[in-house]
């Protein structure tokens, strides 16, 4: 009875995805992206913005060009940089209470996922200050726009710079849920891929599986559009043929570069073809056990893509023949194939085969 109603829910939603108000972020690309966000701040009237990152961020001083950048056009900022990995609501809350006291209007998120996950969180607080997060849990429980909200990804891997999702931990309870609703689609996604060169090798390759696993869930799922599919297997092609190069060689900004777009379309693809069974294990074993969400999918995904079996072979088939790999053999012979190179891949990088 329950695995009907999914199903008929799953229906029901690929039918309204046609119909949704989905929008894309707008892009900003390249080298020293971040220092025209100034200007769009200028634009829009906003003399005070909140900025949060992580631990990690203020330790490597990657915000620093963002901050030179805000000063030299006199916009007052702050800044929350005690994100944790998996955020938290009591992270929400006390980057809020920067955000009132500085009597902020708009919100840069720059870093992981986590930073925008909880930059978003915080937005929807501002939006809804008689709602608690807890109670904006589940799908469309937002409703309403949030402040100018910018996502500066630094790692490549989560989309999260795309995506309609705020995944939050509760402190208390450890329970890793997420809001999701349009009004939080970032309304400015700013790619600068020197922003990811000091992004250490296992981080690098974590959030390419990150973003491997998004491209590849939201395209054998059942879910998907034209426009996802397209997406999906841009983002795999990319990944495929830069991650490596971007573990190997941190200073190869091409490589940055192009893993950041891999990012960016398996976001696209993801947040409105959805993710599966990988990334609901992968959520689980981060909200209880604290496991880093890129290492867990990396690990998982072998697991369970053999697991789905035959259910899979056509378009695991459709995503070689797109890579030019495993040509010739037959789709249940190319399926093996493909788990054994992301195996392979694992094990180079190494990924150990269980938690």
């Amino acid at each position: 009875m329950k695995k009907s109603f999914y199903r008929i829910f799953q229906i029901f939603m690929k039918i309204a995805t046609y119909f949704l108000p989905w929008r894309q972020p707008k892009l900003l690309k390249g080298k020293d992206a971040c220092t025209k966000i100034p200007q769009i701040l200028k634009e829009k009237g906003i003399s005070s913005v909140l900025i949060v990152v992580d631990a990690g961020i203020t330790k490597n001083n990657l915000q620093q060009r963002l901050i030179d950048s805000l000063k030299s056009e006199k916009i007052k900022f702050c800044y929350y940089d005690k994100t944790v990995a998996n955020p938290t609501i009591d992270n929400i809350e006390e980057a809020l209470t920067l955000y009132k006291k500085h009597n902020c209007k708009g919100i840069i998120a720059m870093g992981g996922g986590s930073p925008m996950d909880c930059a978003k969180g915080v937005g929807a607080r501002v939006a809804n200050p008689k709602k608690t997060i807890t109670q904006m849990r589940g799908l469309l429980k937002v409703g309403k726009s949030l402040p100018l909200l910018i996502a500066i990804p630094t790692t490549a891997g989560t989309g999260s710079e795309t995506t309609l999702a705020s995944v939050i931990t509760d402190s208390i309870t450890h329970e890793k849920y997420s809001l999701n609703d349009f009004h939080l689609i970032p309304q400015y996604a700013v790619l600068d891929p020197s922003l990811t060169l000091s992004l250490p090798t296992n981080l690098t390759y974590a959030t390419g599986m990150d973003a491997l696993t998004h491209a590849i869930e939201a395209y054998i799922g059942n879910g998907n559009t034209t426009k996802t599919k397209e997406n999906a297997l841009n983002a795999i092609k990319l990944i495929f043929e830069n991650l490596q190069k971007a573990v190997d060689d941190g200073q190869n900004l091409k490589a940055r570069e192009n893993m950041q777009m891999a990012s960016f379309e398996a976001g696209l693809a993801f947040t409105r073809a959805y993710v599966g069974n990988v990334h609901a294990v992968a959520h689980t074993l981060g909200g209880e056990y604290g496991v880093p969400h890129g290492l867990a999918n990396a690990i998982i995904l072998p697991i369970v893509l053999r697991y789905y079996g035959k259910s899979i072979y056509v378009k695991i088939s459709k995503i070689c023949n797109y890579l030019n790999l495993f040509i010739n053999l037959l789709p249940e012979e190319q399926t093996e194939k493909f788990i054994q190179k992301i195996e392979v891949m694992n094990k180079q990088n190494n990924v150990p085969e269980y938690i």
